[in-house]
């Protein structure tokens, strides 16, 4: 993630960050106050209200655990707002749209192996429909009418885009792209694409539940915890306030 907002000091700054994490000291940034999600600054992606999806997937499309994959920008916060969706089993970082054999965040952070940053969504459709999960992405995950990059963060790897498994979901996904377009709900058209989920490789074990981890990262308090604040406000039925962790059962 570029937490500078310029491609060539990103691995630089993150791992800094990290280990300044590592030996439990504090990190400041000027201009930044944090009081918990209630008190955060403004976030880099202002939350959209939209309306639901018109389609959705078909009732025997929906039975047992299904999965999805979602790229809109660092993972973290991605991971983090899923985490905290009612119905959602497991939210794993990781990436996906590239090779398994350049599956690493040191590669992928390059911008030339094809893979974006995303999470691996498990969900259970008797508690949480493909629209839902859709409607949140498109409305508090992140910008979709962004190309390449989100907030600070800029390259393929930051894409918007949405992996599917099956002839279903694509067309679901499709579908409600089209009809927030012609609804003109975004000052400008999406971009986000619907890619065929050619296979998800998890994040190294340091990106997991970074969110919960580390509430005071700077990066973190200014543009991933307004999105939790907003999930909660606008998604109150499908609001979990305890999130369903990856290094932890639920």
């Amino acid at each position: 993630m570029n937490r500078t907002g310029s491609s060539s000091s990103s691995v630089l700054s993150r791992r800094q960050g990290l280990t300044w994490l590592a030996g439990g000291v504090a990190l400041v940034v000027a201009g930044l106050s944090w009081q918990g999600s209630s008190g955060v600054a403004s976030a880099a992606e202002a939350a959209v209200t939209l309306p639901p999806p018109a389609q959705d997937a078909p009732p025997a499309a929906q039975q047992g655990l299904q999965k999805i994959v979602f790229a809109g920008g660092c993972f973290w916060g991605v991971q983090g707002v899923f985490q905290h969706v009612k119905g959602v089993t497991r939210a794993v970082s990781g990436y996906a749209g590239g090779p398994a054999s350049k599956a690493s965040y040191e590669i992928v952070s390059s911008g030339s192996t094809g893979h974006a940053e995303s999470v691996e969504v498990t969900f259970d459709p008797s508690q949480v429909r493909l629209g839902t999960l859709l409607q949140i992405y498109f409305s508090v995950v992140h910008d979709p009418t962004q190309l390449n990059r989100q907030g600070p963060d800029s390259g393929t790897q930051y894409r918007s885009a949405i992996f599917t498994n099956d002839a279903a979901q694509r067309q679901v996904a499709q579908a409600y792209i089209a009809q927030l377009d012609a609804a003109k709900v975004f000052p400008k058209p999406i971009v986000t694409k619907i890619e065929a989920n050619g296979g998800f490789y998890p994040a190294e074990a340091y990106h997991q539940d970074f969110l919960t981890e580390n509430p005071r990262y700077p990066y973190i308090v200014y543009n991933d915890l307004p999105k939790i604040d907003n999930l909660k406000k606008m998604f109150p039925q499908a609001y979990r306030v305890e999130p369903v962790l990856v290094k932890r059962p639920a």
